[in-house]
């Protein structure tokens, strides 16, 4: 689709395929005004020689509660626990909290969950059958939500009202409205009663772990666990939830890219790769505000201006991804998928780590995988961040032996 006038953000076609539009604004509007909806200006910048400095300039804060009107900000009652965690804060804060994190999220930690990860891979795959259809977005999809779960320590009888209320508190669309501050208000009261049952009785799990990391004398508290929580939980299920949907329907979709990863199964990390570049889970980073009156390409904005660091738009740039519209496993790894800088995703080596296992054990049991419905069909999910198909039907059958 070529297009030849200022396109339409965030409408019905851009959240089918945004690449087009992208392209558009790298060439004719590389930091682009548009209008929030709740009727603020905001810039979108596009370019990746652009997006990857300032995703790590400090002239652009996070804090939410610094820059917003009160009018926009999150009620009362639930604004602690979606500002006051290290996604929304600036340094000092944000450096304390991470580092403190980080601890908890060490890479020999995340390759230990391999092995369960298998596991609740291969269960999933057993529950599918040798054949037939199903929605992956809610078989497949899962993975992340059970892994995630089990890493917060969440019981299991607890797990349907806990996935109910995330994907309410994580809904974009619904953010703000009657519903989302009540599903987030439910969560918050169970996730600080359960802080406090394993401040009695801690457990083998990643919540009790960030309990006791210490940086010398100094911890998290109640509400920094809280906050921490709620981080963990959004982040760790939609992006990977995402980044399974969109890695099977690009190979689906590139027959010759499936054959060939089929062949060479050895490719798999190549894969992800170029699916996190390709049709990353997030599309933009979140929300960041100039401190200052700043200039970014030659454009203005004042200070407290809401700027979006557009990271499919950057990992899509020819500058970095020659023919980058098309989809190619055997592409040198080069994107912005997980940020950049201190506020780069402190989750991306789980959220690769479960990628490759699930789609290596997909295409490995499946030797027929395609869509059960016309491309055209699909559903993909609205918003500024997230980015994935809201469900994906799909036909299989296992490989002949």
């Amino acid at each position: 689709m070529t297009i030849h006038e200022p396109p339409e953000l965030f409408g019905a076609d851009f959240i089918r395929d945004p690449y087009p539009t992208y392209a558009w604004l790298r060439e004719h509007s590389p930091v682009h005004r548009f209008t929030l909806p709740q009727g603020m200006p905001a810039w979108l910048i596009t370019r990746y020689q652009d997006v990857r400095p300032w995703l790590n300039d400090p002239r652009l804060g996070k804090d939410l509660e610094r820059f917003l009107p009160p009018e926009a900000l999150p009620s009362p009652s639930i604004r602690d626990v979606l500002t006051k965690n290290m996604l929304h804060s600036d340094p000092p804060a944000h450096t304390r909290l991470r580092r403190l994190a980080a601890k908890a999220f060490t890479a020999r930690r995340v390759q230990s969950l391999r092995p369960r990860i298998e596991e609740i891979t291969d269960e999933l795959l057993d529950g599918m059958g040798p054949e037939g259809e199903t929605d992956l977005i809610d078989t497949l999809g899962l993975l992340p939500i059970t892994l995630i779960y089990e890493l917060l320590g969440v019981p299991k009888r607890d797990w349907e009202a806990f996935r109910r209320w995330s994907v309410l508190g994580s809904d974009e669309q619904s953010t703000g409205s009657a519903e989302f501050e009540t599903a987030t208000e439910a969560l918050k009261s169970y996730t600080r009663d359960l802080i406090a049952d394993k401040r009695v009785r801690p457990g083998e799990d990643l919540l009790s772990d960030l309990m006791v990391v210490r940086d010398g004398g100094d911890g998290l508290s109640d509400d920094e666990l809280l906050a921490m929580a709620f981080l963990l939980l959004l982040g760790g299920q939609e992006t990977t939830i995402s980044l399974i949907g969109v890695a099977v329907h690009h190979l689906l979709r590139n027959p010759d890219q499936l054959a060939l990863l089929r062949a060479e199964p050895e490719r798999l990390p190549a894969a992800i790769e170029e699916v996190l570049r390709f049709d990353g889970p997030a599309m933009n980073a979140s929300m960041r505000f100039a401190v200052e009156d700043i200039e970014i390409a030659g454009t203005p904005i004042p200070a407290g201006g809401v700027v979006f660091l557009g990271l499919g738009s950057a990992s899509h740039d020819p500058e970095v991804a020659p023919d980058g519209d098309r989809f190619d496993i055997r592409r040198p790894a080069r994107h912005l998928a997980f940020g950049h800088g201190p506020h780069a995703c402190i989750g991306s080596a789980l959220a690769r780590l479960e990628g490759e296992i699930a789609i290596g054990r997909l295409l490995d049991r499946y030797g027929e995988l395609r869509l059960a419905v016309p491309e055209e069909e699909l559903v993909w999910r609205p918003g500024m961040h997230f980015r994935g198909p809201a469900a994906l039907p799909v036909r299989y059958r296992t490989a002949s032996r």
